[in-house]
């Protein structure tokens, strides 16, 4: 096997995993369990006494993730060593890798992980150390990091950020990214189009939904006509728009009414829309239990909820992450040779594809269409025998594509849909043939980032987004942000005051006094 292996995770609740007392943060026991229709999370500290917390919102789509997600795991890392810190052991290794250029931001989110006014220092590795941290993740091994996203802070005000994307692009990043507030796409019209002349592949564009509320709530000001400015920025670039994936952090009570509706308008703007990736918030800090369950919002709810606000998606639609997995093996079997692959718990996050059928003016997704649990359900045992390996490119093409067509239901199809154009992903396994199966199609997302109330430690034990150090370490990203044990001790090991940094280079922006 090249990425996956069989999982030990156990199925059915109650079950126990571990956790962290969000007062002290030393390692105790957790118990999940069914509760009232919502699955439930519950730890003692023998110091701080009692924390109960929604672990996931709905019972009946948790059931539906757990029965297909527990099925494998990831091989692990042979180098380097991935840091979760609170066991010995990784399982996955890196499909995405988070880079923080700056904690430096034109904003002050209240709802941010990273802000260098509030933290009083500067975060803020120099071009050099950035081109180090790159150079590491593409030695990763058995895969080089596929997928860089610069984040921070605010990325885009990065002193050398152009420079960053062409260095990256340089040492083959398949996948270049930028997380952004969007604020300095939306003012200079020429900074998406010098993006994408960089090497830019996509953008994961901050948007929170239509809601001047909203705004001013999560982020302090209404921004609304500085996204709808960046999108249309984005889309004027040339040959072809910047593809855009729209990053809504949800927050009961705040803008989970929308969550429908940001979807239709992304199927509506599909030329440059490419993804929605809804991420339920993660509550930071200290935050009493009524307050925490006045806002915790998680998958299961975003789900739910996304069935109730559209006519076209059901509970069912949607399947955790590590189902990709099984894909990512057999691409891995066919062309001899490991394959990025999302083996992450499936408490983590979902998916589903959507596809946009003009002539019909229907939205029809993937499950419609193709019988995605009888096609898993097929290929598992024939990915655990190695079927794969075994064949011919040729022969494997053929076996595909039968096993395709057994679960394929033209009827349902969005008009002009080619069978062939999944079968060409694993035929020539190449970017050109993934894109052409993404045309017309709107992949969403769910990734729902713990916080130190609901972390659970075999979930950050198969994480496979990590932050890269300025000290060259790989550390899970839940367990980077879930308090200040690692993003605050990196931070300040590798940052300057305030004042320093004014000295240098003056009162900009993100530092202003």
């Amino acid at each position: 096997m090249y990425v996956i292996k069989k999982s030990d995770l156990k199925r059915g609740l109650p079950k126990e995993t571990l956790s962290i007392c969000p007062v002290c943060r030393k390692v105790i026991p957790a118990t999940i369990y069914e509760e009232d229709g919502k699955i439930w999370y519950k730890k003692t500290c023998p110091e701080h006494g009692e924390f109960k917390d929604i672990y996931y919102g709905d019972a009946e789509v948790w059931k539906w993730m757990e029965k297909w997600g527990m099925i494998l795991d990831g091989v692990g890392t042979e180098y380097p060593k991935i840091i979760n810190g609170y066991t010995d052991h990784h399982y996955s290794f890196t499909a995405l890798a988070n880079l923080d250029l700056t904690n430096r931001c034109n904003l002050r989110c209240p709802i941010c992980f990273a802000n260098a006014n509030a933290a009083g220092y500067v975060y803020e590795p120099d071009f050099d150390t950035v081109v180090k941290m790159m150079k590491f993740l593409r030695e990763e091994r058995p895969v080089p990091t596929p997928a860089i996203q610069f984040a921070g802070g605010e990325p885009t005000i990065y002193p050398r950020f152009f420079d960053v994307i062409r260095k990256a692009k340089e040492l083959g990043f398949p996948q270049i990214q930028v997380a952004t507030n969007g604020i300095l796409i939306a003012n200079d019209p020429t900074f998406a189009q010098r993006m994408a002349d960089a090497g830019m592949n996509t953008v994961y564009l901050q948007f929170d939904g239509f809601k001047e509320s909203t705004y001013i709530t999560a982020r302090g000001v209404n921004l609304l006509p500085q996204k709808m400015k960046a999108i249309e920025n984005l889309r004027n670039v040339k040959p072809k728009p910047l593809a855009t994936v729209l990053v809504p952090v949800v927050v009961k009570g705040v803008n989970d009414d929308e969550v429908g509706k940001i979807m239709e308008y992304a199927l509506d703007n599909l030329d440059v829309i490419r993804g929605i990736s809804y991420q339920p918030v993660s509550l930071a800090g200290r935050i009493p239990q009524e307050d925490r369950f006045k806002m915790r919002y998680t998958t299961g709810d975003l789900i739910r909820d996304l069935h109730e606000q559209t006519d076209f998606i059901e509970k069912t639609d949607f399947f955790p992450i590590p189902v990709s997995a099984i894909f990512s093996e057999i691409a891995s079997q066919i062309f001899k040779k490991p394959e990025p692959s999302f083996t992450t718990h499936p408490a983590c996050g979902s998916a589903t594809y959507i596809f946009r059928d003009y002539e019909k003016n229907k939205n029809i997704p993937i499950t419609r269409f193709i019988d995605v649990p009888g096609l898993i359900e097929e290929l598992v045992p024939m990915v655990f025998n190695e079927e794969f390996e075994k064949k011919g490119k040729l022969r494997n093409a053929l076996t595909l594509y039968k096993i395709l067509k057994k679960h394929y239901d033209a009827n349902y199809a969005p008009t002009g849909f080619k069978l062939k154009e999944i079968l060409g992903v694993f035929e020539q396994g190449t970017k050109e043939s993934l894109g052409k199966f993404h045309w017309n199609t709107l992949f969403v997302g769910a990734m729902h980032f713990q916080d130190e109330y609901n972390l659970d430690i075999q979930r950050i034990q198969r994480c496979v987004i990590h932050y890269v150090t300025p000290d060259l370490k790989l550390i899970s990203f839940c367990a980077y942000n879930s308090g200040p044990v690692f993003r605050t001790a990196v931070e300040k090991k590798f940052s300057i005051s305030l004042e320093e940094y004014r000295k240098r280079h003056g009162n900009v922006v993100g530092v202003e006094g």
